[in-house]
Formats: C-alpha cells, sequence, structure tokens
C-alpha cells in the first residue's frame, strides 16, 4: 500500500496562510494609522492669533528718522597745528571728568621740529655774538687810525708853522703836507663813519635772526603744549565723523574719527554734550511736508531703550527743501534726495539717551481722544462691507462694524464692537481651510 503523507506537517504552518495574515495585519494597520491621522488632525484646534478692542486715543501720524543732538555742547576740535596725528582717542560713549585727556595727538613732529628751531636760535645768538665782538675790534682799529691820521695832521702844522725862517720852496713843501695829513684824518673819519654804519646793519640783522628764531622756537612750544586736548566740563564722549575719511565720498554716511587718523586744523574730532536738553534733528519727505505743522507732537523711540517711548515737540520747519547728496547713479549723474529740514525738542530725557543716536519717530498730525480701535488686520471685507471675527468661546462669529479713520497700524471703530471684546488678526474660515488642505 502506498505511503499517504499529509499536506502539512504538525508543528509547521501553511506558508501561503503566514502571507495573508500578515497582508491582513498590514492593510489594518495602515487604515488605523490614516483612521487617526483624519480624526487627529479633524479634531485638533487652531491657533488663531487675536487682539482685544481697546479705548484710548487714536493717533495719525508722519513717520521719520532722526539724529539725536544735545542743545549745549562741548566740542572738541583739533587745534591750529599743521601736520595732526590722532595718537590716543577716548572711546564713543567713555564717562569722563573734567580736565581728562580726551584726545592727545603725535608729539614726534612737534619735538623734531622745536629741536631744529632750538638749533636755529643758538646759531642766531652766536653769529649775533660774533658781530658785536667784531664791532668792537673794529672800533679799536679805527680810533687808532685816526690818532695816527690826527697826530699827522698836527706835526704837519706845526712844521708848516716855521715857514717864515725857511725858504719859500721848503715852506710851501710843508703847506702842501698839511692839506695831505688833513685829507688822510677826513679820510679816516669817512672809514670810520662807514664802518659804524656797517656794523650796526649787521648787528640790525642779526638781532632781528635771532627774534624771528626765537619766535619760532616759541610757536613749536606753543604748538607741542596742544598736543592733548582735555575734556571742559564732565560728561560722555561723543565721537564725531572724519568727513575726509578714504573712500567715504559718495556714501551714506563718514566713520567716526579714529586712532592713527589724520586731522586738519579746526576739524571737530568729539563732544561732551549736555544731556538734559535735547532735541532731535529730522529730514521730512516732500510728500509729508504738507501735514506738518509747527507745534506737533512727536513720539520717539530708541533702539538701544526699547523700554522707553520719549516725547518732544516740533519747533523748526525748514522754509525751503534741501537737496541730500547720495551718490553717483550708473550714468555718472549725480543721486540727490529732496528733504525738509526739521528740528523737535525733547519734552521727556533719560540718563541712557545719548547724543549721536538714531531713533524713530511719530509726528502726531491728528489725535482723537477715548477712541475704539482695534488693530488693522482684523479688518476684513465681506462683500463691501467691513466686519470682524469676534471670539465666542472656542468659536469666532463673524460681525458688522461701522469704521473711521485709519493709521499704518490701527482703525478707529464707530460702531458693532465693544471694548474688551475680542477680534481675530486673521479670517479663522480661511485659515482652517488652509489647514484641512495640509492635512
Amino acid at each position: 500500500m502506498a505511503e499517504i503523507r499529509p499536506q502539512t506537517r504538525l508543528g509547521k504552518h501553511d506558508p501561503r496562510k503566514v502571507k495573508a495574515m500578515f497582508a491582513l495585519i498590514g492593510l489594518l494597520a495602515l487604515g488605523g494609522g490614516g483612521y487617526a491621522t483624519y480624526h487627529y488632525g479633524m479634531t485638533t484646534e487652531l491657533q488663531i492669533p487675536v487682539a482685544r478692542v481697546r479705548k484710548g486715543d487714536f493717533v495719525v501720524s508722519v513717520r521719520t528718522r532722526g539724529d539725536i543732538k544735545s542743545t549745549h555742547s562741548a566740542v572738541l576740535m583739533a587745534p591750529q597745528v599743521p601736520g595732526l596725528r590722532i595718537l590716543r582717542l577716548a572711546k564713543n560713549g567713555q564717562v569722563v571728568k573734567k580736565g581728562e585727556d580726551v584726545i592727545q595727538f603725535d608729539t614726534a613732529t612737534m619735538e623734531q621740529n622745536l629741536y631744529t628751531r632750538n638749533n636755529s636760535v643758538r646759531q642766531a645768538q652766536g653769529s649775533l655774538e660774533q658781530q658785536i665782538a667784531q664791532e668792537k675790534d673794529d672800533d679799536v682799529n679805527y680810533a687808532l687810525s685816526k690818532m695816527v691820521a690826527t697826530y699827522g695832521l698836527e706835526n704837519a702844522k706845526l712844521t708848516a708853522s716855521q715857514a717864515e725862517v725857511l725858504s719859500a720852496i721848503l715852506g710851501e713843501q710843508d703847506r702842501i703836507a698839511v692839506g695831505v695829513a688833513d685829507g688822510a684824518l677826513n679820510y679816516q673819519k669817512s672809514l670810520l663813519n662807514a664802518m659804524w654804519v656797517g656794523d650796526e646793519a649787521s648787528i640790525l640783522q642779526g638781532r632781528e635772526q635771532v627774534a624771528n628764531t626765537l619766535k619760532n622756537r616759541d610757536l613749536a612750544l606753543t604748538y607741542l603744549g596742544q598736543m592733548e586736548i582735555k575734556a571742559p566740563t564732565d560728561g560722555n564722549v561723543n565721537i564725531l565723523q572724519n568727513f575726509r575719511a578714504t573712500g567715504t565720498f559718495g556714501q551714506g554716511g563718514a566713520p567716526p574719527f579714529k586712532e592713527g587718523d589724520n586731522a586738519w586744523a579746526g576739524a571737530a574730532i568729539a563732544e561732551i554734550p549736555d544731556v538734559s536738553q535735547l532735541y532731535i534733528d529730522l529730514k521730512l519727505d516732500e510728500v509729508d511736508r504738507g501735514k506738518i505743522a509747527l507745534g506737533q507732537d512727536l513720539k520717539i523711540r530708541v533702539d538701544s531703550i526699547p523700554d522707553k517711548e520719549f516725547a518732544a515737540k516740533l519747533d523748526f520747519i525748514a522754509p525751503a527743501a534741501a537737496l541730500t547728496f547720495t551718490g553717483v547713479g550708473a550714468d555718472m549723474s549725480a543721486s540727490t534726495v529732496k528733504s525738509f529740514p526739521a528740528r523737535a525738542t525733547l519734552t521727556s530725557v533719560d540718563e541712557r539717551l545719548r547724543p549721536g543716536t538714531t531713533a524713530s519717530c511719530d509726528i502726531v498730525v491728528y489725535r482723537q481722544a477715548n477712541t475704539l480701535t482695534i488693530p488693522l488686520q482684523a479688518s476684513f471685507d465681506n462683500k463691501g462691507k467691513p466686519v470682524v471675527y469676534v471670539q465666542s468661546g472656542k468659536g469666532f462669529t463673524m460681525r458688522p462694524i461701522q469704521i473711521g479713520r485709519q493709521n499704518e497700524d490701527e482703525i478707529v471703530v464707530t460702531g458693532g464692537l465693544k471694548e474688551g471684546d475680542v477680534v481675530a488678526l486673521v479670517d479663522p474660515v480661511k485659515a482652517a481651510k488652509q489647514a484641512k488642505k495640509k492635512i
């Protein structure tokens, strides 16, 4: 009888059944994951940014930027000295006391100049002393010559007085000798006078040369004494711009002075401002000029002092526009910007506020007190009408509103909302659709 074998051994699994079972498990897992994803995506709450309706001052303003400056500043300027180079310079914002060094210039050139001029003084004085000594020697020599000539004249006169007892010829010879002796004496007198005039002129020239060398030496000493500039008062040092710095022509702003820079006579290098009286220097756009008037309030914000807002009042607007050079265009033509210079005095200050800093400011051109406002992005258009989405529980309800003026950030609400209502800053319906598409 033939042996009959079972199709499946004991303790073994049918391979086809095993494959089918794993396939079923995979489908169930995939389906469960898909359901979980769908369920999670449909039940997760959207995070909608919101804002609260507030009541307060509504302000329409013109935004611009400007530089804060001091009404009273002690400006430290380079002295009237040639060839200046900054050796040491206080740091920007450094606190100094009255009398402390702020700027020190290199003295090497001035010291060499002083050494040279001292030598010139010594040489001029030595030359003058030599001329005076020579004049004394000449006086002695010419006085001796004059004495000899005088003696010769007197001797000739004495001999000539004996002419009565001598022959006529000898008497005539003696009279001729008297004339010769007299001429010799007059010659010696003229030589002495010429010598005296020449020596006096040389001495006068020598004295003038000594005076000039002393003057130059004193000037060099004065230059050397101006190589240090000290603080005239207590305060914070503000380093100013070096408008002659290499490579800054046509750029937006020149860099501040630094150690190693050359300085020209009279250059304003630093200042120590009075921080109790500050103003902001502005440049108003031509399109904004018609909106602005003297006496308007300003709100000023400084990047380095984010926790405080400063107040100012506009007290100057230039009657004519000014052109500011901004560079050279591609066609090599000058590029300029037209603006109206203006100034506003700060009515609130802070010890952290420093002149030289750039600040942003809003010039208030319209103010409405006790007004309901919402952020500009909280207002939406529905069939040409303004609406908002007011939070109600976990959802939002669309509500029509009436609006008034608006600025760059807010819009006035004249009806449809009350103070404290919470409104969405994005359209929640669109946000939900976008979230569903992502899923």
